[in-house]
């Protein structure tokens, strides 16, 4: 596994403890716009790695057509 890899995958991590925080926070304090707010987030970060997933396997796809 290439360093940027290694990169993308702390990144990633990063970024979902921070939205968890948040979530927890929301929930500790009864915000309920926090929740809400950290709940989008996490659907946003999700949707986006799922978007990322697919676009590797089509240009593996197509480098294996050309």
């Amino acid at each position: 596994m290439n360093p940027r890899a290694h990169v993308n995958r702390l990144i990633i991590f990063i970024f979902l403890a921070l939205v968890v925080t948040a979530l927890v926070y929301g929930i500790k304090s009864r915000s309920v716009t926090g929740i809400i707010l950290s709940l989008t987030a996490l659907g946003a970060g999700i949707h986006f790695l799922n978007l990322l997933a697919k676009a590797k396997r089509e240009l593996e796809q197509e480098e294996e057509t050309a």
